[in-house]
């Protein structure tokens, strides 16, 4: 068995995983196996992932659903996996030729303590500049959110996770008319019981396209009230500071009126900070609506 599982969601995506594909067969070390989870395409992803199967260079487990959006995506991901690692690589991202090699060497460094739930690293463009901000170079133990919150890192960053801790926790949601949760969630509930190994070296090589997630977020909070309102929840839940707490509640109170959700403050986690926010998420769901007003 491989060691660790690269999984890449994808819908409608063939025109663009080559390049993804093309990076795993050029890997320096070849302890993994690509899962594509095809999460309803109706463009030829099946036939190009055979092709790719057919020429045997690299292991490949290929499996089909109908769309549920990436969480769902994730959801199959991490049901499907068996190897001890695993990581995502997004359908328009690929790895450098040395990141397979960079991950396992690494873990190498922690896999007797328990208490790592795997390894945090580095995400950069094909200029090769890091996004955001490299991590403090004498930071040996952290978790995602200390990255951030106390470190002030900024920019996306690419998670290695154990198999056997991620399938401790729940699946994420699936809201009946919605393809979007952020995938987030998990990660902060990771956070309360797993510290992460960070490393700054590149993983990642990532690319924005217009018809990605990252570049259409205010569309994706009309289109996906629900799946916000979930993560805003959880969010508010675990926060420990009011900050975090009060920006979280401003968003749950817009994707309340998107929902038209009478009862979200009985449903809130955090009522008073909820009562705070109302006037600010009112604000923040009209702004909402003139931003995307032409797409809907």
């Amino acid at each position: 068995m491989k060691t660790i599982t690269v999984f890449t969601p994808a819908y409608n995506r063939a025109y663009c995983l080559d390049q993804c594909y093309q990076s795993l067969v050029r890997q320096t070390n070849n302890d993994f196996l690509w899962l594509i989870v095809d999460d309803g395409s109706t463009d030829n992803t099946k036939e190009l992932v055979q092709s790719w199967i057919d020429e045997d260079k690299i292991q490949i487990k290929y499996h089909y659903q109908e769309n549920q959006g990436m969480h769902g995506a994730h959801n199959a991901a991490y049901r499907l996996i068996d190897t001890f690692l695993n990581v995502c690589i997004d359908s328009d991202d690929f790895m450098p030729d040395d990141a397979i090699e960079i991950i396992l060497n690494n873990w190498k460094k922690i896999e007797n303590k328990d208490h790592f739930a795997g390894l945090v690293g580095l995400d950069a463009d094909k200029n090769g500049k890091i996004i955001g901000s490299q991590m403090p170079s004498d930071l040996t133990e952290t978790t995602l959110n200390e990255i951030y919150d106390k470190h002030g890192v900024k920019g996306d960053k690419k998670l290695v996770l154990k198999t056997s801790v991620v399938k401790q926790y729940p699946p994420y949601p699936i809201f009946e008319g919605e393809r979007f949760v952020p995938l987030g969630y998990l990660y902060q509930l990771i956070d309360q019981d797993y510290k992460l190994y960070p490393i700054n070296e590149v993983m990642c090589i990532v690319e924005y396209l217009e018809d990605g997630s990252s570049m259409n977020m205010l569309k994706q909070y009309r289109r996906h009230p629900k799946g916000f309102a979930f993560s805003r929840k959880s969010r508010m839940k675990l926060s420990n500071n009011f900050k975090e707490t009060f920006k979280n509640a401003i968003h749950y109170v817009s994707s309340a009126m998107f929902t038209k959700n009478s009862g979200f403050l009985k449903e809130s986690p955090k009522k008073g900070h909820t009562i705070l926010a109302i006037p600010f998420g009112i604000l923040l769901n009209i702004y909402i609506r003139v931003k995307t007003k032409n797409d809907f």
